[in-house]
């Protein structure tokens, strides 16, 4: 009779299930008949995103400096005077990029503001597929092939570019010819090339994580250093100020060491002030690569890699294990670092990335930036939380420091 009740029981709540599905299928019906939006067909996508690192200083050497909120034109509709009055694809407010890019597009249904911290970013508009197990739903569809794009300054304000005073329109930040292959994945980087005469560029990256061979038990990292020619050696007046960024915000020297530290417990690191000794085994000041600085190449950094499961003491379900990112100039032993937890002034030879819990924890005790762990504990299957691994990109562009985290799909919640 046991044996009945479970499978009536399963049947019972398959049924609840299926008219849930029912319930929700409606509603969203109903939503989209209120708010129809009409996508764009694309028949031969290739996949885009944008970010915006004109993280320009506010001080009075920089005033003349225009405001980084742009719109960016894709295949712009101009006038005699080669003004675009239109586009094929519109993707306005392109504000400064955040700190840190999920692996969800978590801005999408956001009304607070109009401000787009990337590209798609809050634009509903149609999004790339799981492609060999990775979520491209933070990357953008576009046509394929030759495409003309234009980035426009624009005021910061919430009027969209195409409803502004004329007068306020045609203020070119870049107008380019872009070569995109179908079906691949790109990240476009606007980005100043030169601090000093303030030349702006940007780099158009294929990514290539999606055709690797990469291995779930195994967490994925690249880097680069797209700042500007110059950065580094001006004075820090002329220099963005941030507490999140902390010994990032004077830059880091042209060539750096990276070196990895794994610690044994995120929620540990929150409240103790000790936290950055209880280190695991094997994984103090683990070199893992050189970093050069360069704002004009495109080419894909080698992605580096750390087990999931690297605390022998885990369950192979749930992990608290975080990472701890240290820049050295060559030469220097993390070991005997020479400088102290409130120096500061380290002259652009050294820089630390700490990634933990969400990324909220206060920088300025150890003189690291904090982003969120690179380790993604989510409610999956029948385990609530379970950690995967993810694929990671740490970018430092003119004194800042960028997360950029891409996760496989993982099996949903069971309830």
């Amino acid at each position: 009779m046991s044996i009945m009740k479970n499978i009536q029981d399963k049947e019972m709540k398959k049924h609840i299930s299926y008219r849930i599905g029912l319930l929700t299928c409606g509603l969203l019906w109903l939503v989209s008949a209120c708010s129809k939006v009409d996508y764009t067909r694309m028949d031969d996508p290739a996949y885009l995103r944008v970010f915006n690192n004109f993280n320009y200083a506010l001080n009075m050497e920089e005033k003349d400096n225009k405001v980084p909120f742009l719109c960016m034109i894709i295949n712009p509709d101009l006038d005699a005077a080669g003004k675009p009055v239109g586009g094929e694809i519109i993707g306005d407010f392109l504000n400064v990029r955040e700190p840190y890019a999920p692996p969800y597009p978590s801005h999408i249904g956001s009304s607070t503001s109009a401000s787009n911290p990337e590209y798609p970013g809050k634009e509903n508009v149609l999004v790339g597929p799981i492609l060999n197990g990775f979520d491209l739903s933070s990357w953008a569809q576009v046509p394929a092939g030759k495409i003309h794009i234009m980035f426009m300054y624009r005021p910061k304000n919430e009027v969209p570019y195409f409803k502004l005073e004329s007068r306020l329109q045609g203020d070119v930040m870049l107008d380019t010819v872009l070569q995109l292959e179908s079906k691949e994945v790109y990240t476009l980087h606007l980005l100043q090339r030169d601090f000093k005469t303030k030349k702006n560029g940007m780099v158009l990256r294929k990514e290539n994580f999606h055709k690797l061979s990469l291995s779930d038990s195994l967490l994925y990292v690249n880097f680069y250093n797209y700042s500007a020619e110059g950065f580094w050696q001006a004075d820090a007046s002329l220099k963005p100020s941030s507490n999140l960024t902390t010994l990032f915000q004077q830059g880091i020297r042209d060539k750096m060491d990276v070196f990895l530290t794994l610690y044994k417990d995120q929620e540990d690191a929150a409240t103790n002030m000790d936290f950055y000794f209880d280190y695991l085994p094997g994984y103090k000041g683990k070199y893992l690569t050189s970093l050069v600085r360069n704002s004009q190449s495109d080419a894909v950094s080698p992605y580096l890699s750390f087990p999931l499961w690297a605390n022998a003491s885990d369950d192979g379900i749930r992990t608290k294990v975080w990472q701890r990112f240290d820049f050295f100039t060559p030469g220097m032993d993390p070991s005997t670092n020479p400088f102290g937890r409130n120096d500061l002034d380290t002259k652009s030879n050294w820089a630390a990335l700490n990634c933990l819990l969400n990324g909220k924890v206060a920088a300025s005790r150890d003189n690291g930036a904090t982003l969120p762990n690179m380790i993604v504990n989510i409610h999956s299957g029948m385990n609530n939380p379970q950690s995967f691994a993810t694929v990671n990109t740490i970018e430092v562009v003119n004194g800042a420091v960028y997360l950029t985290t891409i996760q496989r799909k993982y099996p949903s919640p069971i309830y």
